[in-house]
Parts: C-alpha cells; sequence; structure tokens
C-alpha cells in the first residue's frame, strides 16, 4: 500500500479583525489552555490568516473558516466558509428573530403600539446598514497604529 498523508480538515469559529492582508482576513481563535499547576483551563488567543477574496467578513463579524490542504501563503494557512453572526444587527440562532437587549424587536413594536412611540425613541427600521460610512467615518476595517512622531512630510496614514 502506498504512503498516503491523511489531512484532517478542521472547521474553527472565530471573529475577525482588522487585517492589512489583501483578499485575507485575519481571524482571532479562542482556545482553551490548561495549567498544570491550577489544573484549570484559561482562554487563550490563536490569530490565524483565512483566504477570503470576495470580502465575505469585515471586522468583527463571527465567521467560519477551514484549514486549507495546501498553504496558499506562509501566512495564509485557512479558508472563510461563511459568515456565521455579522457585526451588528443581532438575530436569535433558534428562532431567526432580531433581538435588542434580550427583547425580540416584533415585541418591542408591539409595546409601541399599545403605549405610543416617544419622540426619543431609535427607529431600527430607518438605521441604515452597516458599512454605510466605511472610509468616511468608520475606520474600523482597517489596521490602525499608534502616533509616535509629528511630521509634515510623513503623515503616518492609519494612525490614532
Amino acid at each position: 500500500m502506498a504512503n498516503v498523508k491523511k489531512i484532517a480538515l478542521r472547521y474553527l469559529l472565530g471573529i475577525c479583525i482588522p487585517s492589512s492582508k489583501q483578499n485575507a482576513a485575519k481571524v482571532r481563535v479562542p482556545r482553551l489552555q490548561f495549567d498544570d499547576y491550577i489544573n484549570m483551563y484559561f482562554k487563550e488567543h490563536d490569530f490565524v490568516y483565512a483566504n477570503d477574496p470576495q470580502k465575505l467578513c469585515k471586522t468583527g463579524d463571527v465567521i467560519l473558516i477551514k484549514m486549507l490542504p495546501n498553504k496558499l501563503t506562509r501566512l495564509i494557512t485557512h479558508e472563510v466558509v461563511e459568515v456565521i453572526h455579522p457585526l451588528g444587527d443581532i438575530m436569535d440562532p433558534i428562532t431567526g428573530k432580531k433581538v435588542v437587549g434580550f427583547q425580540y424587536r416584533e415585541d418591542l413594536d408591539e409595546i409601541t403600539q399599545l403605549f405610543g412611540k416617544k419622540e426619543t425613541a431609535y427607529d431600527y427600521g430607518k438605521a441604515p446598514k452597516r458599512g454605510g460610512l466605511e472610509d468616511i467615518r468608520d475606520f474600523t476595517h482597517k489596521k490602525m497604529y499608534l502616533k509616535y512622531y509629528d511630521d509634515l512630510k510623513d503623515p503616518q496614514p492609519d494612525t490614532v
């Protein structure tokens, strides 16, 4: 029998964080590390790069990634399968209804119909979709750096 190298496909759940790579998402994957001295598990994070040519995920999304059989580059070892929970409008995974805090939006709409709507109440139906102010006022998709010096010749883009 020939030597067949088996590669187990591993699916991981992680949170997309800002990345400076083109067509790749940087993903923070949580894992539990066991401490022998205390006999407890502690949460630690691994950071991996996932291939994302369709730009499916944005910063803050919970995504499902799988390990590639062969590395694309030295850093890119995984691939984005799907976006599980986009950042922003939260949906209950069991019922599929949208949630605000600990209540369903449908229940809040019924309460506003019964008692009347306040002028200061937030209208979720008129809220703009996520990403409308990207590169205008929202720079969360870019990797940020601290500005260490002020120089007019070197503007240091993407700094805080």
